[in-house]
């Protein structure tokens, strides 16, 4: 378990475990809406959003939690958990 992904439904605790998984294992930790959002609450263009993401799977080792539809496919195509 080196590239993570966790997905599930608003407060069901994707932040909480994905910061547990991250600090056991010792891997960077990305939460997406950290990522998506900026300081005033507006989105990233889409394609700013999928290439970002495509970044941080390009990594060895990570934890992203988040859901986003949209740009799923490019962390479940990367994650071996």
């Amino acid at each position: 378990m080196r590239r993570i992904a966790v997905i599930g439904c608003g407060g069901s605790g994707k932040t909480t475990v994905g910061r547990r998984l991250a600090a056991l294992l010792d891997v960077p930790m990305t939460h997406l809406d950290a990522v998506y959002y900026d300081a005033d609450w507006n989105p990233l263009p889409p394609e700013e959003f999928a290439a970002i993401q495509e970044k941080l799977v390009a990594e060895p080792q990570w934890v992203i939690d988040g859901n986003f539809a949209s740009t799923l496919h490019i962390r479940l195509a990367n994650a071996d958990t």
